[in-house]
């Protein structure tokens, strides 16, 4: 048999222990909970960026459409929207025209550079941006008005998240 005092020694570390394992659950479950709630913030803020660039290639696409902005100019900022939001569009007809022309004017100087840069020079690279312009420019429009209304996907969910990922036997490399 136990003696009593010892009985009552047991039960009251029981309790501690009881109390503590609480305040530690407890404790984690807040972290916890700030954490979620700050990944559902950053995916909010995330969403919010990525709508305000579809958005802003919408706008860049109309200006081009109305001759507001230079095709050039317009299918390199789209370019540049649309490395964050679809990249893959880049390569699909009719907006990789998008891609071509940044590929084709990316050794043009711009700000900076262009305003310090030989006036012969810049005349040169004009001419040049106005030609391909014109050899694109039924791409370019036509481009623009298809990314006008270009059904943009969610973005998908970012491994880690919490969302369950499936398997698929194909693209597995376990398979021989």
């Amino acid at each position: 048999m136990i003696p009593e005092t010892l009985q009552w020694t047991l039960i009251a570390v029981g309790v501690v222990a009881i109390a503590v394992l609480i305040y530690v659950i407890q404790r984690h479950w807040r972290r916890l909970s700030q954490f979620r709630k700050a990944q559902e913030h950053t995916r909010e803020l995330q969403q919010r960026r990525r709508d305000s660039m579809i958005e802003s290639i919408r706008i860049l696409a109309r200006t081009i459409e109305e001759e507001q902005v230079e095709p050039s100019e317009g299918c390199i900022r789209i370019k540049g929207l649309l490395d964050h939001v679809a990249p893959d569009l880049l390569s699909q007809k009719p907006f990789n025209v998008f891609q071509t022309i940044y590929e084709k004017t990316e050794h043009m100087p711009t700000h900076d550079a262009r305003r310090q840069a030989d006036p012969k020079l810049i005349s040169r690279l004009d001419e040049e941006r106005f030609a391909l312009e014109a050899e694109y420019a039924d791409h370019i429009q036509e481009a623009a008005v298809a990314i006008r209304f270009h059904r943009f996907e969610e973005k998908p969910p970012e491994q880690g998240t919490g969302t369950p990922q499936t398997f698929d036997p194909v693209k597995s490399t376990l398979n021989p």
